[in-house]
């Protein structure tokens, strides 16, 4: 049997679900698990009968048996955590965003680059959901036609997370890059080409009396060379379920995800109804990307730059929010 890799799990939060889907893999020993809150890892490590508690990163970096590092802190951390692994030459798993900022997005290609082998993934959870894995291959595949146009909604409608939780903390705090990411993948993968400018506006109108200080909705406009536009809208503090919106237009169809579920029109006749599409929006897990992570890592797979594009996107329209101006984006 081929040696296990070791896994060490940072944050457990969210992170919870990746240490329980590690400590399921054949594949995988889970031996650290390290969070702010060390009772919080304790209890989790008697409750898997796996891994030690951490009682610092550091450790996890030194011990030369951790192959993955698998990072789901609070987003300002996520580049300083992923940096510090790629130069300790661990693979990294990491939530969304992978960072903030072109210079630690810079940063984290510097930290790489000597050691191009190793593997990088951020846990953009829709790439799981049976619905879009369908609706790509339906792209790929021309059922579409040409892809015009790509909209997507963010609904968060979570407002007590931005204004009490730790997001509220959080120096430059962008709801962009922290939910109307997963929008932005969704298009980059359907578009299977990347924009070159956006525009962008936004407001804190629901938050305007709160501690909140940033924008809690946000709309990009997206223009790419085909000639197709994407709009994406990250909209935190809206009266909303938790949900997402994608309606994907094509000169062959049209598929539509929203509260009255999948669907995919083929024809501009108005006698005839759209065909429900039976497949689920969501992933059935936190970790449903895992176990395809540690396969790229155990057969040594070229490393992907999909999550640098991603990052240059989100970061290029948070900055013409912030200059009110379309600008060109600059990709690694």
């Amino acid at each position: 049997m081929a040696q296990k890799l070791g896994v060490a799990v940072v944050g457990l939060g969210v992170g919870e679900q990746h240490a329980r889907t590690y400590a399921r893999l054949d594949e995988c020993e889970l031996r650290w698990l390290y969070d702010l809150d060390g009772d919080r890892a304790r209890r989790l490590a008697r409750e898997l009968g796996a891994g030690n508690v951490a009682e610092n990163y550091d450790t996890i970096l030194r011990d030369p048996d951790v192959e993955i590092v698998s990072i789901a802190s609070y987003d300002d951390a996520h580049a300083e955590q992923t940096i510090a692994a790629f130069n300790a030459r661990k693979h990294v798993f990491v939530e969304k965003p992978l960072c903030q900022s072109v210079a630690q997005l810079q940063a984290i290609a510097a930290a790489r680059a000597p050691h191009p082998h190793l593997q990088l993934a951020s846990n953009l959870v829709l790439r799981a959901a049976p619905l879009y894995r369908w609706l790509q291959n339906a792209v790929e595949n021309g059922q579409l036609g040409q892809i015009y146009a790509i909209d997507g909604d963010y609904l968060y409608g979570r407002l007590h997370k931005i204004t009490e939780g730790w997001r509220n903390n959080v120096e430059n705090y962008s709801v962009m890059q922290g939910g109307g990411i997963h929008m932005v993948d969704l298009m980059l993968r359907l578009a299977r080409e990347r924009p070159a400018t956006v525009s962008a506006r936004g407001n804190r109108i629901c938050t305007r009396d709160t501690a909140f200080r940033y924008n809690d909705y946000v709309c990009a406009t997206f223009e790419f060379a085909s000639g197709l536009i994407g709009r994406i809208g990250a909209n935190f503090g809206c009266v909303h379920r938790h949900q997402h919106v994608l309606r994907v237009f094509g000169t062959e169809g049209t598929a539509i995800y929203d509260d009255r579920g999948a669907r995919l029109h083929t024809s501009r006749d108005p006698a005839l109804l759209a065909a429900p599409l039976d497949l689920s929006p969501f992933p059935t897990s936190k970790g449903d990307l895992i176990p395809a992570f540690v396969e790229s890592v155990r057969d040594r797979q070229p490393a992907s730059s999909n999550e640098f594009d991603l990052m240059n996107v989100c970061i290029a329209a948070d900055r013409a929010l912030e200059t009110q101006t379309s600008i060109a984006i600059e990709y690694l």
